[in-house]
């Protein structure tokens, strides 16, 4: 059975800049316990739009894609939550989520996840997902529910990008102000 988000909200930005600048202001309305799911074909921007959500939550500078390893936990640089990025392409089951060990963190981080449908809903009542979905190139977003491909750090920043936020669960029955 498939649950049905509370809202959805789907945003236009023009490069690299605007699409911080929407997840900055994302990131300000964050709190400790937060999941977040990022889904966006190769260049889609989901490590930019994270470096953004890192800024809104007062994170330290330094965001780069998580691919190779797996989690990076980006420490918050005043009273703020922490910051854990996940790229679970690599994960085939809930089981080798589990295995890492995400929720010994969650209740004092915001936790993202690339490439985490199917695999990470387990993790909370409560989840925003976030698509990204660039004007032109690459392949389809999806492929039967389950990601394209791996993220990767040679994303056009100069391209219009569609970004479509849908709430779930009793933390996100209302959309958060991004104006």
């Amino acid at each position: 059975m498939t649950q049905e988000p509370a809202w959805e909200a789907e945003f236009r930005t023009n490069g690299a800049e605007e699409t911080q600048a929407l997840a900055e202001r994302l990131g300000r309305v964050l709190r400790r316990g937060d999941l977040l799911l990022l889904t966006g074909e190769l260049g889609a921007g989901k490590t930019t739009f994270t470096q953004g959500l890192g800024a809104g939550l007062g994170v330290r500078p330094g965001i780069i894609s998580p691919t190779f390893v797996l989690v990076r936990e980006h420490p918050n640089l005043g009273t703020g939550p922490d910051l854990i990025h996940v790229d679970a392409y690599r994960l085939g089951s809930e089981g080798e989520v589990d295995d890492i060990d995400l929720e010994a963190s969650m209740d004092r981080s915001v936790t993202v996840v690339e490439w985490g449908r199917g695999l990470v809903e387990h993790l909370s009542d409560s989840r925003l997902e976030i698509t990204l979905i660039r004007a032109v190139g690459g392949g389809p977003v999806t492929d039967g529910g389950a990601e394209a491909g791996p993220a990767t750090d040679f994303e056009d920043t100069d391209e219009e990008r569609t970004i479509r936020l849908a709430g779930f669960g009793p933390r996100w029955q209302q959309a958060p102000d991004l104006g």
